[in-house]
C-alpha cells in the first residue's frame, strides 16, 4: 500500500519537477564589442546562479572585435552551463565575429534564411602592412580551427571562412557539419535538443528542454549605453561635441557647461574609438582642424584658417574608420557630410559676423567719440579743452599747437583725456 502510494506521489510530482526546469534566453543584436562581451558573460554567470539548463543566446552581428571575441568563446568553453546559440531571426546572421561564436557554443542552431561566415580579420589599427595581415590571418585561422575541433565540427570550413571569408547559408551548414540543426523558431528548437548529452566544464549534462521555462534577460542600462555608443556614427558624433565644447570653453572661458559637456562626450567617445578600426592619421587631420578653428578665432586671416580646417575635418572624417570588407562598421556620409556642413556655417557665419562686429566702429560710450570733430573752446599748446557733442572735455593737441575755435578731430583717448588734430581747412 505505501509503494502504491509512493508510485502515485511521484507521479504527480513528475511533472512539476519537469517544469521547473528553465532556460535563460538572450538577443544579442548588435556588434561584438566590449559591453556585448560583458553581457554574455554576466548571462552565463545568472543561468549558473539560477541553475538554469542552458543558456540561448539568439545571435545576430554582423561581426566585431577579435579581442571581444576570445573573451566570449573563452566564456562559453569555461560555461559550466551548456550554451545554446541560435543564429535568428529569419534574416539573421552570423558575420565574422559570430561564426567563432555559433562554432564554439555546445549546441549550434540556425533559422531558416540565415546565413554564416565571411570570418576574416581586419587589422584594427587601420595599418595595410601585408605581413601583420597576414599574421592575424593566420592568427585567426589557428583559433578557429582549434574552436571546430573542440567542438568536432568542419574545420576546413571553418578555415576556409577565414581565409576565404567564406558564407554560406543555413541548410548548407548543416550539410558541412558546421551547426548540429536547423528550427524554425525557441519552441522547435527547445524540442529538438532535449535529452541531448552535451560536455561542460564541469562534466556531462544532459539538456532537459521540452517543459522548460525561458527566462528572458536583457542588457542592464550600463551596457546598453556602452554598445550604442560603440557605434561608429554615434562615436564620431560624441567626438565632434567634445572638441566643440573644449573649443567654445577656451573661446569663452568661464561659461563651464560646455567644457563639462565636451570633456564627458570625449572620454565616451575615446572609449567608443578604441574598440573601432581607427586610422589615426583620420584623427589627426580632425585634430588639426579644430586648432585651425581657434586659430581663426584668435588671427585674422579672412576666413583662410577656417577653410582649410573645413577641408582637414572633411579629409579626416572620411579616413577616420576604416571600411575594409569584414570591418565593425563605418561613419555615415550623411553623418560626416551634416557635421561639416554646420562647422562650415558656424566658423564661415557666426564667428565671420561676430569678428565683423567687433571690427565695427562703436556709436556708444565714450569709443563713439574717436573720429568725430568738434571745436578748441581755448588754444591747445598742447593741452585745454575742446566742445565735442555739445560736452567739454580735456584735449591734447598731437599735432603742435591748435588756436581756440578751431575745427578738431578726435583720434584716440587715454582714459577721460581725448587726443585730437586739427582740422585743415
Amino acid at each position: 500500500m505505501k509503494q502504491l502510494i509512493l508510485y502515485f506521489v511521484c507521479l504527480l510530482l513528475t511533472p512539476l519537477l519537469a517544469t521547473t526546469q528553465i532556460v535563460v534566453s538572450i538577443k544579442l543584436d548588435a556588434n561584438i564589442n566590449p559591453a556585448t562581451a560583458a553581457f554574455i558573460h554576466r548571462s552565463i554567470e545568472k543561468a549558473k546562479n539560477e541553475k538554469a539548463t542552458c543558456l540561448l543566446i539568439h545571435l545576430n552581428t554582423p561581426g566585431g572585435l577579435l579581442k571581444s571575441t576570445r573573451v566570449i568563446v573563452s566564456d562559453i568553453m569555461e560555461s559550466p552551463v551548456p550554451v545554446v546559440v541560435y543564429v535568428s531571426p529569419p534574416g539573421a546572421r552570423a558575420g565574422s565575429a559570430g561564426v567563432f561564436i555559433t562554432l564554439a557554443a555546445h549546441i549550434a542552431a540556425m533559422a531558416p534564411g540565415t546565413n554564416i561566415g565571411a570570418a576574416h580579420p581586419v587589422d584594427m589599427q587601420g595599418t595595410v602592412d601585408p605581413i601583420m595581415s597576414e599574421k592575424l590571418t593566420n592568427d585567426a585561422a589557428a583559433f578557429i580551427r582549434t574552436i571546430a575541433e573542440k567542438r568536432k565540427r568542419d574545420e576546413k570550413w571553418a578555415e576556409a571562412s577565414v581565409r576565404k571569408s567564406l558564407s554560406i547559408t543555413a541548410t548548407e551548414a548543416l550539410n558541412y557539419q558546421v551547426i548540429d540543426l536547423i528550427a524554425d523558431n525557441d519552441k522547435a528548437l527547445l524540442t529538438l535538443i532535449d535529452g541531448k548529452m552535451v560536455e561542460v566544464s564541469s562534466g556531462s549534462v544532459i539538456l532537459k528542454t521540452r517543459t522548460a521555462r525561458i527566462q528572458e534577460d536583457d542588457m542592464t542600462f550600463v551596457e546598453k549605453m556602452l554598445n550604442i555608443i560603440s557605434d561608429p556614427n554615434i562615436a564620431y558624433m560624441l567626438m565632434m561635441l567634445g572638441f566643440y565644447g573644449i573649443m567654445f570653453e577656451l573661446y569663452s572661458p568661464g561659461a563651464i557647461l560646455p567644457g563639462i559637456i565636451g570633456v564627458i562626450s570625449l572620454i565616451l567617445a575615446f572609449y567608443s574609438l578604441h574598440t573601432l578600426p581607427v586610422n589615426y592619421a583620420g584623427l589627426a587631420l580632425i585634430v588639426f582642424a579644430v586648432v585651425l578653428f581657434l586659430l581663426e578665432i584668435k588671427i585674422v586671416s579672412h576666413g583662410l584658417l577656417a577653410i582649410s580646417g573645413i577641408i582637414s575635418m572633411l579629409l579626416g572624417s572620411m579616413m577616420l574608420i576604416r571600411q575594409d570588407a569584414g570591418a565593425v562598421g563605418k561613419i555615415s556620409l550623411s553623418v560626416i557630410i551634416s557635421a561639416v556642413s554646420v562647422s562650415a556655417l558656424f566658423f564661415l557665419l557666426i564667428i565671420g559676423l561676430g569678428l565683423k562686429a567687433q571690427r565695427t566702429k562703436p556709436v556708444t560710450g565714450i569709443d563713439a567719440l574717436i573720429g568725430l570733430t568738434g571745436s578748441s573752446l581755448e588754444t591747445l599748446d598742447p593741452v585745454g579743452t575742446i566742445l565735442i557733442h555739445g560736452e567739454i572735455w580735456n584735449a591734447e593737441s598731437t599735432g603742435g599747437t591748435i588756436n581756440k575755435n578751431e575745427k578738431v578731430r578726435v583720434i584716440s583717448r587715454k582714459n577721460f583725456k581725448l587726443f585730437v588734430e586739427a582740422i585743415q581747412s
